[in-house]
């Protein structure tokens, strides 16, 4: 049943990615230019979203564990540190660049678009780095 559960949100998640829009870059560009072609249907996506997702995580919170899982994985940390600050600033560079983040990008890997033949691969190995490059630092830390 988790697996079947899972499926279902990846493809529910990739469906609402497409039908919004949101898996075309040149419509997340356009959102992201405030003062040119901008586009404020995003915003709208957005807010549903949230409007969505937020009773979502009040009731899921209310909750003694996950239906499928043994525990939450809910993050603690609560500081601004200098790694979260560059990831965030890479991550909306890329986007605004891209036009893609990870899902969206994910998602339109079957239209084989050329900026997704190439975004796809780089934000893999822009992982596979940071993942290294974050090992290795904690790795020196720690001597």
């Amino acid at each position: 049943m988790r697996i079947l559960s899972t499926l279902f949100a990846g493809l529910l998640f990739g469906t609402g990615l497409i039908l919004s829009g949101m898996a075309n870059p040149a419509k997340v560009q356009n959102f992201l230019d405030l003062f040119g072609t901008w586009d404020p249907s995003l915003a709208f996506v957005m807010g549903g979203a949230i409007m969505v997702t937020a009773p979502g995580f009040w009731f899921v919170q209310k909750r003694a564990k996950p239906l499928f899982h043994d525990a939450f994985h809910l993050p603690t940390r609560t500081d601004f540190d200098a790694r979260l600050i560059v990831g965030a600033a890479t991550f909306g560079v890329g986007w605004g660049l891209g036009g893609f983040c990870p899902g969206p990008a994910v998602t339109a890997l079957p239209l084989g678009a050329i900026g997704t033949l190439w975004f796809v691969p780089a934000m893999l190995v822009g992982i596979v780095v940071a993942k290294y490059a974050t090992t290795s630092q904690r790795k020196t830390l720690a001597v």
